[in-house]
Order: structure tokens, then C-alpha cells, then sequence
């Protein structure tokens, strides 16, 4: 069973199972579709994680994140490429493009991490449907769409080429139109033939470095050629029947999840509104800690211990102290479940050889005010959180979502109406969700049904793609697969 940001991924990961490919060829085959093939919401320049939990196995977390690039470089090589614009998206934000705001992605080489310590066919069987896509054009994403009326132009629209990728004659390519990048085409057939290597010491990666040389980004050959994916122990959290495994430090979105899922009412009717001013005053107290202790600057092992720690005690006074990201979800009838989110930050519109890069060193909320700031080398700070789970009864569940900081709140309202209520995996996706948000006033954002009465509320009148995508697959022993595709996103469902 295979969830993922678009029908299109979904069915290319039930393609390669059907080739005798596993939950983590399928999740795999899906991500690089989704890399390929959903313009402004991720792409191959990306970074992400991959947790992995194989049945008798302990589970793993495959850090695969951006990492701060400028081995080699002088100070005055720095603060370069770079241009600090504002999207009106998600009601606004400041954030640096160009390629000064790119960093060392890390998404394709841990990819491959996870095929050869994972995987079962061809490393090449699993670009082929990416490839095929990106050759025969594919329909404009809804979601990509979307994310595009706020960033086209500002974003994508001072590289030539991301302009032309994303323009019919000078006219926007509207949802549902066909998009065709060829230079995408011919990396994407270097990957499948010569691996992740090509991206790092290889062709690619020597296209790569000259670009960034022209327009003033600090990724170096160096930085390219040292990256390693980091295999990490995850967060491991007993929630009732279920053991739940997600994303450790140095990335926050796994201790926060973690901490929401400790904290939140364990009253099994997520519906009163009782349990909806409670979990919102949970999510309150573990984003004021996030805030003050979890920063570029902080050392995130030592803090998200502390939130762990506080979050099991149930002591709330230590607490009180991206858009462009994709998820997949794959699990199969061995009990294996594997989980992916990638994410480009908001994009930064440099695409050399066809692949867009991210932007991960303009993310002000996450890398802080200075773009090159950090010594090279560091990991930088994620919201991300793909989650893999296991009950007593021997069900597995892989879950993810994007969306910047509201990624954790989208899981963890998820997993809580699906472990504590027993609602169906895809009715506790469409549930309503809400989002508490830290700023000169601490107020909720909430769809419809799911306003708290003990804050100030930005109330939303439907389902929207602000709360995230989640994406989620299971399998019971004795019921089957379950999948669920979040109608915020569009996303897709298969079976191979």
C-alpha cells in the first residue's frame, strides 16, 4: 500500500511493487516521482528523512537533510546570490532565494541509503517511472498550482530556465497543463544509470559547482563530495498498544510530535470541545519551548531531551520556557513500513542541469536572520517528521505530512484520532485540524469543527492545504492494507 503527494507517485511506487519491489522500493519509486514531478513543492535538489521499521527489526531514521555547504571558502565568497523577498503564502513570509540560499541537499543520497540497506529490485527500476514522466510531460499538480500564484514570478521567475519550465510562451502554466523539463529528463537517466554518485562527485555534480560559481552560491565540490546520509536512532514513544518511531535531533519535528502526542488529553473523544481547548493549549506550551530551545543556534539533542522528558512527566512548566515539501508512505504484508518526507523549503529557483535546488539557508524561521551563519558541515533545522508505528497486534502504520510548522500538528491531530478515537486512517486525515501560532498574539488557525474556545481564532471556512498534507498506509495481519491521501493535497492511493 503506497500513499502519496499525487495519484501519479502512488501509482508508481504499486508499479514497482509489482515488480517484486518492497514498502521501501515503493515509497523510494514514489518520492523521485513526486522530486520530479511537482514543481515548487519539492524537487531532486531537496533534502528530507526516511524512517524505516522492518518486522523483528528496531526501526531507523535515514537523515538525509540540507546541510550548510562553504568548505573551503573565504568570508568575503560569502552573503552572495542572495535576495530576501515575501510571499504571500500562509499568510506571508520572508525568506532568501538565489543560489546563495541553497544548501547541500542530501534527498537522492539518502534515497539510495535506504535502497541499499532496504531495497529489492533495480536501482534503476525505481527512476524509471520518474523518468517516464518527466519524458512524456505531466499534468501541473493542483498544490504545486497553488503554491505557484504566490511564488511564480518572485521565486521562479529570475532563472531562465526555472521560467521557461514553468511558462507555455510567456503564459503560466495553470493546473492540470502538461509540464515538460528536458534537461530533467537527462539527469534523472545519469542517476538511474550511474546512482546518487553522479549528483555528488559526478556530471551532475560538476554542473552543479560551475553554476554555483556563476551566480554566487557556496555549495562546493567539496560539499557535495563529503555528504554521507546519517542512519540515526528515532524518538521512540509508547502511545497506549501502539510504539510510535519518529524523527530525533537535530531535526524538531520529531521531538514535537512526540511531545503533542505525550501531552494531549488522553480523553478518546477528540471531538469535545473540552479535549479541543486542551490539545490546543498542549500545542501552546510545546511551541513556546520549541520557539525558545530549539533554534539553529541551540543544541537541539540536550533540548529535545528536556521536551521529551518534561512532555512523559507531564510537566508543563519547563515547556513554558516549509510549503515545499512532499511525503510518502508505503507499507507491505511483511510488516515493513517506510516513511519519507523531502522538502526544498520554499524553493530558490536555481535549477542547473533541470534539477531544482533548494533554498534551506533562506528559511528564516528555521537557519535564523544570517543565510551563512552556520559552520559548514551543520545539519540544518527541520520541521519534518515521517513517522512509522507498530501495535501489540502486529499492524504496521507509516505516516508523514508536509507543511512547514504545522507538520506536526497535522500528524499528531492525526495519529490521536486514529490510535485514540479508532477512527478509519482515512476519516481521521479528513478530520478537522487546528494549528496554534506563536507570534506578538498566540492564536489558533482551525478548520471547521475544530476551534478551541480558550484563544483567539483565525478560523478557516474548509479543508485547506495551510494544515498540511498527510499521507498514510497500514497493514493489519488479519484486515489488509489501509490508506489514507489527504484531500488538502490531492494525493493518491495505490495498491501493488
Amino acid at each position: 500500500m503506497v500513499a502519496a503527494g499525487s495519484q501519479l507517485a502512488a501509482d508508481a511506487g504499486a508499479k514497482v511493487a509489482g515488480k517484486g519491489g518492497n514498502a521501501v522500493d515503493a515509497a523510494i519509486a514514489a518520492m523521485f516521482v513526486s522530486m520530479a514531478t511537482e514543481p515548487g513543492i519539492v524537487g531532486p535538489g531537496a533534502g528530507g528523512f526516511i524512517s524505516v521499521w522492518p518486522s523483528g527489526q528496531d526501526p531507523v531514521v535515514i537523515d538525509a537533510y540540507i546541510e550548510m555547504p562553504g568548505r573551503g571558502l573565504a568570508e568575503e565568497d560569502l552573503h552572495q546570490g542572495l535576495d530576501r523577498v515575501w510571499l504571500d503564502y500562509g499568510g506571508g513570509v520572508s525568506t532568501y532565494i538565489g543560489y546563495g540560499s541553497v544548501g547541500t541537499p542530501g534527498g537522492i543520497a539518502g534515497l539510495e541509503t535506504a535502497w541499499e540497506n532496504y531495497g529489492s529490485v533495480a536501482w534503476s527500476e525505481l527512476l524509471h517511472p520518474a523518468i517516464a514522466a518527466a519524458a512524456s510531460g505531466f499534468p501541473m499538480p493542483i498544490a504545486a498550482a497553488e503554491y505557484l500564484e504566490a511564488s511564480r514570478d518572485i521565486v521562479y521567475g529570475w532563472d531562465p530556465l526555472s521560467y521557461d519550465a514553468l511558462h507555455h510562451g510567456g503564459r503560466p502554466i495553470e493546473a492540470t497543463e502538461v509540464v515538460r523539463i528536458p534537461k530533467l529528463v537527462e539527469s534523472l537517466e545519469v542517476i538511474a544509470v550511474g546512482g546518487a554518485a553522479e549528483m555528488y562527485t559526478g556530471s551532475i555534480a560538476t554542473k552543479i559547482v560551475a553554476a554555483m560559481k556563476r551566480h554566487g552560491g557556496i555549495v562546493t565540490a567539496t560539499d557535495l563530495a563529503v555528504y554521507r546520509p546519517i542512519v540515526r536512532h528515532p524518538i521512540v514513544v509508547d502511545h497506549g498498544p501502539w510504539t510510535i518511531a519518529t524523527n530525533p535531533a537535530p531535526a524538531v519535528g520529531g521531538a514535537t510530535l512526540a511531545a503533542l502526542a505525550l501531552l494531549a488529553p488522553s480523553d478518546t473523544s477528540t471531538t469535545t470541545q473540552e479535549w479541543l481547548d486542551g490539545y490546543a493549549i498542549a500545542q501552546r506550551d510545546v511551541f513556546q519551548f520549541r520557539l525558545d530551545r530549539l533554534g539553529a543556534d541551540k543544541d537541539r539533542v540536550a533540548a529535545a531531551r528536556e521536551l521529551l522528558s518534561a512532555a512523559a512527566a507531564g510537566d508543563r512548566t519547563v515547556l513554558r520556557g516549509s510549503p515545499s515539501t512532499t511525503h510518502c508512505s508505503a507499507v507491505d504484508t511483511t510488516g515493513l513500513a517506510c516513511a519519507i518526507t523531502m522538502s526544498a523549503g520554499y524553493g530558490s529557483g536555481a535549477m542547473p542541469a533541470g534539477l531544482w535546488m533548494n533554498n534551506s539557508l533562506g528559511e528564516i524561521e528555521l537557519a535564523g536572520q544570517d543565510p551563512h551563519g552556520v559552520e559548514p558541515g551543520t545539519r540544518m533545522v527541520s520541521n519534518m517528521a515521517p513517522t512509522v508505528a507498530r501495535h501489540d497486534d502486529g499492524s504496521t502504520l507509516a505516516i508523514g505530512s508536509p507543511g512547514a510548522d504545522r507538520i506536526t500538528t497535522a500528524l499528531a491531530t492525526t495519529l490521536l484520532r486514529y490510535t485514540d478515537q479508532d477512527l478509519t486512517l482515512q476519516d481521521a486525515v479528513d478530520a478537522p485540524r487546528i494549528h496554534v501560532e506563536m507570534g506578538d498574539e498566540i492564536r489558533a488557525s482551525a478548520e471547521p469543527g475544530a476551534e478551541p474556545t480558550n484563544m483567539p481564532v483565525n478560523s478557516y471556512d474548509r479543508h485547506s492545504m495551510y494544515f498540511g498534507g498527510v499521507q498514510a498506509a497500514s497493514w493489519h495481519p488479519d484486515r489488509g492494507f489501509e490508506g489514507a491521501a489527504d484531500p488538502r493535497r490531492t494525493g493518491g492511493i495505490a495498491v501493488g
